[in-house]
């Protein structure tokens, strides 16, 4: 196994916890937007994220397939929230990323825009120069095979140098099994098919620690 090089963070409900609300934020702003915006109904709107979360990833990419929808005018309605009513400065994080002799980069099926303005509100945007997100993806959102083959290819090293760190296992087994990254579930529901699971992000630091010496 080469030597890690790089720690590869998901954005959301990674980098700060689930209980912040703010996804829930984004996600009833996404239904407006089909609601409002597209004319779905309620019960249509619902019935259409749960099937395109499955077999698309996001809704977005659904909503991009079946009704061509302008990606960027939905990303800024989704994305339109008052950051500081659901996340404060971090300085626990800052100081432990700071301390993880790696590169960093942030890997989210999100845009670059709100992924610098969650970190920015985190006070953690300066450890991660890298933002590999769904623009530089080209659409094809995590856990779709071609997301890590992108993300490989920005980031210039084999996934065995890479470390990913993300709340959901469903995206984390393919980068596993298909690439051999080392993979960190954070306050995930279920840790089959990888590699470490953290009850907390702060519990990152010393795992990290641990691989980077046996690595």
């Amino acid at each position: 196994m080469p030597p890690y090089e790089y720690l590869i963070c998901d954005l959301d409900e990674t980098l700060y916890p689930r209980q912040s609300g703010l996804m829930g934020e984004i996600g009833r702003r996404i239904h407006l937007y089909m609601t409002q915006q597209m004319g779905f109904s309620p019960e249509e709107a619902a019935a259409f994220r749960q099937r395109s979360l499955a077999q698309y990833g996001t809704a977005l990419r659904g909503l991009q397939v079946e009704y061509a929808v302008n990606a960027d005018d939905y990303l800024a309605f989704v994305h339109d929230v008052p950051l500081d009513n659901y996340l404060a400065p971090n300085s626990n994080l800052d100081t432990m990323l700071g301390r993880i002799p790696l590169r960093k980069a942030v890997f989210t099926n999100a845009d670059t825009a709100h992924a610098r303005r969650v970190m920015g509100r985190l006070g953690v945007a300066h450890h991660f120069p890298v933002v590999v997100d769904i623009h530089a993806l080209q659409f094809d959102c995590k856990p779709a095979v071609a997301a890590y083959r992108r993300l490989l290819d920005i980031v210039g090293v084999p996934g065995e140098a890479c470390i990913l760190v993300e709340d959901m296992a469903r995206n984390l087994r393919p980068a596993r099994e298909l690439y051999g990254f080392t993979t960190v579930l954070v306050d995930g529901d279920e840790s089959e098919g990888v590699d470490y699971s953290l009850r907390d992000l702060m519990e990152l630091g010393p795992l990290v620690d641990r691989l980077v010496r046996v690595g």
